[in-house]
């Protein structure tokens, strides 16, 4: 697949995912009559469902990481060129941010807005690493000899990743950035958002690293979420 059509995947596919996550999260708080456990229920369960359908989309054609540690990641293990990398993490921001304009435009909302919603502190900042280490985990791991599963097993974790980290796992530089812009269910105040970023990528590396030890046969393209990168 062509570099061009691999970089409107990714960044079609995150755009997709940040719309579900941002408006998901508000139709959600409008919903739930101030039951927040209710509307991150609703939040997660849009989320997983569309993970799925994004990865088994978008798959074939980019790898779907829409996710810059993923890409890194991927780019450690060579499956993906350190050339293309740039271009992948540009595509997944960009994306990003149009989706949580999508999301506000079809409910109304400011196309930007700083968040006010605070996510500081140790606990939430080891949260993400933990929600990063286990999603790069659960890649690693599946693809080696169940490829057909990734999706629903990388869906499958981040909905559960919701519920056990204080952070709902964000695990995603990309959202992360974006989801700064939303005065939402789903934002994070501007100022959380490095470390959240620094955390998710040591998180990546250290899962990286521990699974070129613990299955050391790892194949140089892990299937469907990272899918071999052919012109």
């Amino acid at each position: 697949m062509s570099y061009s059509r691999r970089l409107v995947a990714e960044a079609l596919g995150t755009s997709l995912l940040l719309a579900t996550v941002v408006g998901s999260g508000i139709m959600a708080e409008r919903l739930a009559g101030g039951n927040v456990a209710l509307a991150l229920l609703a939040n997660t369960l849009a989320t997983g469902a569309a993970l799925v359908a994004l990865i088994l989309t978008f798959g074939p054609i980019s790898g779907a990481h829409f996710n810059p540690a993923v890409t890194l990641a991927d780019a450690w293990q060579r499956g993906l060129p350190w050339g293309e990398v740039p271009g992948y993490v540009l595509a997944q921001i960009s994306g990003a941010f149009a989706g949580v304009a999508a999301a506000h435009l079809m409910f109304g909302e400011p196309i930007f807005s700083a968040s006010t919603k605070v996510r500081a502190g140790a606990p939430q900042l080891f949260s993400e690493f933990v929600a990063t280490f286990g999603l790069l985990a659960v890649i690693w791991g599946c693809s080696r000899r169940r490829a057909e599963s990734v999706p629903l097993a990388v869906a499958s974790y981040i909905v559960a990743a919701y519920w056990f980290t204080a952070s709902t796992s964000f695990a995603n530089p990309a959202v992360t950035l974006a989801r700064a812009a939303t005065e939402s269910f789903a934002g994070i105040r501007p100022w959380d958002a490095p470390g959240f970023i620094l955390a998710q990528l040591l998180g990546a590396m250290a899962a990286t690293a521990l699974f070129r030890w613990l299955v050391p046969a790892l194949p140089q393209h892990a299937p469907d979420v990272l899918q071999p990168h052919q012109d």
